[in-house]
């Protein structure tokens, strides 16, 4: 579990920033995408998108009502409550240099706490529903395109589950203030854990931050891989329930935040996750002798639950395993 810390971060192992990454281009010709991202999801449960079809408007305005937001004095921002958080992650004393604000991604949803985050709610709400929409339209073509790669007769089978008028998906925009480490002899400028190492407990992920450094994820040698900021794409993490949905074939991936010693970084990441009543089970195409079914049948909200107990970097999805063996033949 890594939580913030003034402890250097050198010795753990971090490779130079700019290790090449899977980028995938999305006008590129169909079979070449889903090709690239079915290895990537394998290999990484990580991956670039360019060339997404997202506006640049709509990017940049939700940039600047989330910039805007955390520029409020702590008293105003503290009105948006429980939305809006600062240096609390989840329930069981993890904790970060970052602050946030978590909204359930309906429009409902965002409707009612843009009143308590600005003076302008309809604005706002505009802003972060048009966003919304936006990536969770990416996360359903990109969804799609890899039932398509890993040859599921059903190509709705991951997607449908996040355009479910019941999904539990939510938006959360984080922000990471400077913070020089004093006490640290690392004199990088990201020498301190923003938001510790963990993996996402939802189908998938689409984030993207503005022109700061900070992210980094992990492959299985422990290894830590900068990610090189790129406002104009967007990054997708495979999270634990699609792990499961393709018993085991995409990796979910874990990753952390470091903060920067000399700008505010801030990332913005859609959640897609089913409804809480959904069954997590894998297609039959996905179950075969050489790979049996690993994991046991289980709903989102049992998921959640079991996310909700655990510390941030704790794995859960352990707890659904079935047979160890199977998947370390």
């Amino acid at each position: 579990m890594v939580l913030a810390s003034p402890n250097p971060i050198r010795s753990e192992g971090i490779l130079p920033s700019g290790s090449e990454l899977p980028v995938v281009d999305l006008t590129a010709e169909r079979s070449e995408a889903t090709k690239l991202i079915v290895k990537a999801c394998e290999e990484y449960g990580f991956f670039k998108v360019i060339n997404h079809g997202i506006s640049h408007e709509v990017i940049a305005k939700t940039e600047e009502a989330g910039f805007g937001f955390f520029a409020k004095p702590v008293t105003q921002k503290k009105l948006a409550t429980p939305a809006y958080g600062c240096k609390n992650i989840g329930l069981n004393g993890d904790m970060g240099e970052v602050e946030y604000l978590l909204l359930s991604a309906t429009t409902h949803s965002i409707a009612q706490i843009s009143k308590s985050i600005s003076p302008d709610p309809l604005n706002i709400s505009s802003t972060l529903g048009a966003y919304t929409e936006a990536v969770r339209e990416l996360a359903c073509e990109i969804l799609e395109l890899m039932a398509e790669g890993l040859g599921v007769l059903d190509k709705l089978v991951f997607s449908r589950l996040i355009r479910d008028v019941d999904s539990d998906s939510v938006l959360r925009l984080n922000h990471y203030p400077p913070i020089i480490n004093r006490d640290s002899k690392d004199k990088s400028q990201y020498s301190k854990v923003g938001f510790g190492e963990h993996s996402d407990p939802q189908i998938l992920t689409i984030l993207r931050s503005n022109d700061v450094g900070g992210l980094q994820i992990s492959l299985q040698d422990g290894v830590w891989i900068p990610v090189t900021p790129d406002p104009s794409a967007f990054y997708v993490n495979v999270g634990d329930v699609l792990e499961v949905l393709t018993n085991g074939r995409f990796v979910s991936v874990r990753h952390r935040a470091m903060t920067n010693s000399y700008k505010s970084r801030m990332s913005v990441a859609y959640f897609g996750a089913p409804p809480l009543h959904a069954s997590i089970v894998a297609p039959p195409v996905m179950v075969t002798p050489q790979r049996p079914s690993l994991f046991r049948p289980f709903t989102w909200a049992d998921y959640k639950k079991a996310t909700y107990s655990l510390r941030l970097g704790d794995s859960r999805i352990e707890l659904f395993r079935k047979c160890k063996e199977a998947h370390e033949h």
